[in-house]
């Protein structure tokens, strides 16, 4: 089961990497880790910072994919984020997106979430 979730995981960021790119967006890292806390995708989307977090499902039954942010991990992201901008010395505005995909009946529904929360709220 655990194997299942993560190759569905990887399938999605991948799926959510075309998607950025195909948008413009110009990726600069995958799965960036700072200690045990990990970015899925960074990237620039004009002159936005963008930290993406990417949700898949193989079905929204238990819920949207989206929900599963919750308030620790968006207080990990915005850990891992500080820790990216210190350790590049960059200075850009940033933004939290969410990337949701679901996987159901042979069909994807990909949902792009632009500013999906605000750091500390």
């Amino acid at each position: 089961m655990k194997s299942n979730n993560l190759k569905t995981g990887k399938k999605g960021e991948e799926e959510a990497v075309r998607f950025l790119e195909s948008n413009g967006f110009k990726i600069l890292e995958t799965n960036w880790r700072y200690h045990h806390k990990e970015i899925d995708i960074i990237a620039m989307d004009k002159e936005f910072l963008v930290i993406v977090e990417v949700k898949t499902r193989n079905t929204d039954y238990f819920g949207y994919p989206e929900q599963a942010v919750n308030r620790m991990k968006k207080r990990f992201l915005t850990e891992a984020a500080n820790a990216y901008i210190f350790k590049n010395n960059i200075e850009p505005e940033v933004r939290f997106d969410i990337v949701a995909i679901v996987y159901e009946q042979n069909k994807r529904k990909l949902l792009h979430i632009k500013d999906a929360f605000i750091p500390g709220f």
